[in-house]
């Protein structure tokens, strides 16, 4: 078959197969992402084998697709998160941020080192039970309706926080392999120009905008604004790769600048249908990379047991700590909301893989209980969100 031509057909399934996913898990009252993801994993390698791993691999054109599909994501949550909402919420983000690494780092860590893995490699195990998955939560938030609440509010100030100390993590477990030094100074300078940039371009770019968005109606077409709103989000989520952040980081500033606009409204509502054509390739993709051969014995089995009760356990425990100000329930749904890992624990086990540090069969634990994360929280979040009384940033300051 032509490349062209493959690569049609492989769009084609992914897409069918996420919206019938979709569907039935709405029609269960799950949240649609959790369909998505095990749309991927039937239709990829390790059930049907339609969708193979060298399709979807790291450069590929369907993993493009993906990754811009995750940016236009969180740049649809940004156009709905001002900056004041998250000024609002500021320290209690900063306290789930900074508590859930801490803990799931110590708890990974000591894990790892109990199953004989040495101090270095088991902080790099460690590492890769850190990083929350923005792109999962975001889209629960989002489907539910809810990313107005205070609760929204902290876990997208949160995984900001967190996406920062997961990196400096990274860096700092990956040149302890081998013996390497530790470079101190390098590590403060990467820390430094990651908070200036998110500084500058989401405290900046806001004002900017706020005062200045006449000037994006002065192209006659009328998809103008979203036109340029679009080029600040691909050119901000490449800013943000190389300040070596995620590029959703740069894409969530980018939306929160568009915010600002007196054409948000419209910008949300033009943004619709890029976000209902792009996103389920990046959910499909996900669970389509998980290899359920290295998991059929029951060693394997229970490591996945072990791993995934440790991964949330310690997420949930570093933000419900971190979000006591709100309550019982709003701690337990910031915790919750925290807890995912999707893609970023599967980019740190590819990382452990390639360097030797993980077995094939703990890669595809560690991968097997990202997705697992990315699929339990979603029901449990929804759950508690519906049950939950409603609290807007707005109400919770007025009433304080």
């Amino acid at each position: 078959m032509h490349h062209a031509s493959a690569i049609l057909l492989t769009l084609f399934v992914i897409f069918v197969a996420a919206q019938l996913g979709a569907e039935i898990a709405q029609r269960l009252k799950l949240p649609g992402v959790v369909g998505e993801i095990a749309a991927g994993c039937i239709v990829g390698p390790s059930v049907l084998g339609w969708v193979q791993l060298d399709q979807i691999a790291d450069g590929t054109p369907l993993s493009v697709i993906a990754e811009i599909g995750v940016v236009l994501l969180l740049f649809s949550v940004g156009l709905e998160t001002r900056l004041d909402d998250l000024k609002k919420v500021g320290k209690s983000a900063i306290l789930v941020g900074v508590l859930g690494v801490i803990i799931p780092f110590a708890a990974g860590a000591w894990w790892a080192h109990g199953e004989g893995y040495e101090w270095a490699k088991s902080m790099f195990v460690a590492a890769a039970f850190v990083a929350t998955s923005a792109g999962i939560t975001a889209r629960v938030l989002q489907e539910l309706g809810v990313l107005q609440r205070m609760e929204s509010r902290v876990i997208l100030g949160a995984a900001v926080i967190d996406d920062i100390l997961a990196m400096l993590l990274l860096g700092v477990v990956v040149s302890m392999q081998g013996g390497g030094e530790l470079n101190i100074q390098s590590l403060l300078i990467t820390l430094g120009s990651a908070v200036g940039f998110i500084a500058v371009i989401g405290w900046g770019g806001s004002k900017v905008m706020r005062r200045n968005s006449a000037w994006l109606d002065k192209p006659l077409s009328p998809w103008s604004s979203l036109n340029i709103v679009l080029a600040l989000c691909l050119g901000l989520a490449f800013l943000s790769t190389e300040f070596g952040l995620a590029a959703i980081i740069g894409a969530f500033l980018a939306g929160m600048i568009a915010s600002e606009t007196r054409q948000r409204e419209q910008l949300e509502h033009q943004v619709g249908p890029l976000l209902a054509l792009l996103t389920p390739f990046f959910f499909v993709i996900t669970g389509a990379k998980i290899n359920l051969a290295e998991l059929a014995s029951a060693h394997a089995l229970w490591l996945l047991l072990v791993v995934t009760l440790i991964a949330i356990a310690s997420k949930l425990l570093g933000g419900y700590l971190g979000a006591r100000s709100l309550g019982n329930r709003g701690a337990l749904i910031v915790g919750f909301g925290m807890v995912p890992r999707g893609e970023v624990g599967v980019v740190i086990a590819s990382l452990g893989l390639a360097a030797g540090v993980f077995t094939e069969q703990l890669y595809a634990v560690i991968v097997a209980m990202s997705l697992l994360t990315a699929m339990v929280t979603p029901p449990i979040l929804a759950v508690l969100l519906k049950k939950a009384p409603v609290e807007t940033v707005d109400e919770a300051v007025s009433g304080g």
